[in-house]
């Protein structure tokens, strides 16, 4: 089955503006999209290290994030659906995609 990588941004402001019993089902559907065995990662991100290794001649460390976003990064998550309707539709209830923030859902070919 093809695997898809998601990545859930959002931000407490817009965490707290949702109605909590919109927020429970979301972390309810989250609970079970796990038991049915993806692999979220949960929690608002810190700071990254950009890491390079260009043609093996030495690590090299940039602090910060190579992509930018308005939105922190809150959660991680690798899922598997028959296509990516499908994994729409499954990520469409995460915390993230109703408490005003954002999934992407990227395709691993």
């Amino acid at each position: 089955m093809p695997r898809f990588i998601t990545i859930g941004y959002g931000d407490r402001d817009g965490y707290d503006r949702t109605a909590a019993e919109v927020r429970d089902a979301a972390h309810a559907h989250d609970r079970r999209m796990a038991d049915s065995g993806a692999m979220p990662l949960a929690g608002i991100a810190g700071t990254p290290v950009q890491v390079r290794n260009h043609d093996g001649t030495g690590v090299r460390t940039t602090d910060g994030p190579f992509l930018r976003s308005e939105l922190p990064v809150a959660g991680f998550a690798v899922i598997e659906a028959a296509d990516i309707d499908e994994a729409v539709r499954l990520v469409s209830g995460a915390p993230c995609a109703v408490a005003q923030g954002v999934v992407e859902v990227w395709p691993l070919d």
